[in-house]
């Protein structure tokens, strides 16, 4: 795959006002949460990971709900936010195998987790009935089943052991794999569009990637915590297998960071677009 070469346009709309609402509420939120609730506890991080991950999708229904169209928005893309989402859920909400340890961990972090769960059924919903006449089904033609079903094949010989129940541990780790590759039917959707990607949907690429840099972050520091049942004496695989899922993501995003990172700076965090040049894009 040849690395797209991506340039920066000017919006043709000004940006509207619920976006800068939206962000200025999750950042007052984060902000309350790390302070108050998680007393500056550095596990809240991972708390935040979940909550920039709503915010991700909330800027996706934004634009669905302002342009009135599901054009733009990978239908894969959201199935496998969904799958994510229900193999982790598996997992936290009865086990605290992977929880943050302060009390954000009782209830909040399963909370934004559940509103991101309903968020996807309700772009699923908007993209694939309520908007179909507007879906690009023709270009979204990435699978999401196999990223699946390989996710789960891998994460059976990979996962830790942190909830001590296996099927779980495999759950768990399976969801962190889903959401890595996560945003490739996104991505692989605006290649096939002739490479125009909405202010919001860049934002949506982009502030999922920061929720995967946090919870990366998180993982890194608590390396070793996370215990498996090794291989090979002295290798914690799902530690390197944890971290490795993570950095992959932001490897796929990279191309797409920086120029996006452009944008942001000549044209501001909510005035531009990204057109991407796909011609070399195989």
């Amino acid at each position: 795959m040849q690395a797209a070469t991506i340039a920066v346009a000017a919006s043709k709309a000004a940006p509207p006002a619920q976006v800068q609402v939206a962000y200025t509420i999750f950042g007052i939120g984060a902000y309350g949460v790390y302070t108050h609730l998680a007393e500056g506890e550095f596990s809240s991080i991972l708390t935040m990971a979940v909550m920039f991950q709503c915010l991700a999708l909330t800027l996706l229904a934004l634009q669905v709900l302002t342009k009135g169209s599901a054009a733009g928005v990978s239908a894969r893309a959201l199935q496998l936010d969904a799958a994510s989402l229900c193999f982790r859920l598996s997992s936290t909400l009865w086990l605290n195998g992977y929880l943050p340890v302060d009390m954000t961990g009782d209830w909040l972090y399963q909370a934004f987790d559940l509103v991101s769960l309903a968020l996807v059924c309700w772009l699923l919903y908007q993209v694939l009935v309520v908007r179909r006449s507007s879906y690009q089904q023709a270009e979204d033609t990435m699978p999401s089943i196999p990223m699946v079903l390989a996710s789960l094949l891998l994460a059976v010989p990979l996962h830790a052991d942190m909830n001590s129940r296996p099927l779980f541990d495999v759950f768990w780790m399976a969801g962190l794999f889903v959401s890595a590759v996560a945003v490739l039917p996104q991505l692989w959707l605006v290649t096939k569009t002739k490479g125009r990607c909405e202010a919001l949907t860049c934002h949506y690429i982009a502030v999922m990637a920061v929720s995967r840099i946090l919870s990366g972050t998180f993982m890194w520091h608590a390396r070793f915590d996370i215990t498996c049942a090794p291989w090979v004496d002295g290798v914690n695989h799902a530690v390197w297998a944890i971290l490795a899922a993570c950095a992959l993501h932001l490897v796929f995003l990279a191309d797409f960071a920086y120029y996006y990172a452009r944008a942001v700076v000549a044209k501001g965090i909510t005035g531009c677009d990204i057109e991407m040049n796909c011609d070399n894009f195989v």
